[in-house]
């Protein structure tokens, strides 16, 4: 074996997967509207099922992330962490975003409120009045380590 291979981290299960989406909170939002690809960091709330929550907040003249979430057929979301030792670890999720409906309100409050990355912004918006939530629904997943 090179000894690059190391580097290349070792695959992680469903659960440690899992562990990485409730302990990391933010991450990038990759979507692509008519070809054009567009990434976004963005805080998330993953309440330990099949779905991550993000709410979009301060939105552009543009409107430029909704526009790509609606036109998007499938998004996907890579969250990692790096810790001083040099070990980390890193999952990528993928499949169909949409809003989400009133129903979905009291799960996605939750979720955000686990294990979102807070920022200044965040205290400023409450999530029920937000109706600029999306849930990603994680179809494929994987997930590789380093030093764990």
């Amino acid at each position: 074996m090179p000894e690059f291979q190391s580097l290349l981290g070792i695959e992680m299960d469903e659960a440690e997967i899992g562990d990485v989406l409730r302990d990391v909170g933010i991450g990038v939002l990759s979507m692509s509207a008519d070809g054009v690809p567009y990434g976004v960091p963005l805080s998330f709330g993953y309440g330990g099922d099949d779905r991550l929550y993000f709410v979009f907040l301060d939105a552009s003249a543009e409107l430029r992330k909704e526009v790509y979430a609606e036109q998007a057929s499938e998004a996907s979301f890579t969250t990692f962490d790096i810790n001083p030792d040099g070990s980390w670890r890193s999952v990528i999720v993928a499949g169909p975003l949409d809003r989400i409906t009133i129903d979905e309100w009291d799960t996605a409050r939750d979720a955000m409120a686990d294990n979102a990355y807070r920022s200044n912004l965040f205290s400023e918006y409450e999530l029920q009045e937000n109706t600029n939530v999306w849930a990603l629904e994680i179809q494929e997943q994987s997930g590789r380590a380093v030093g764990q």
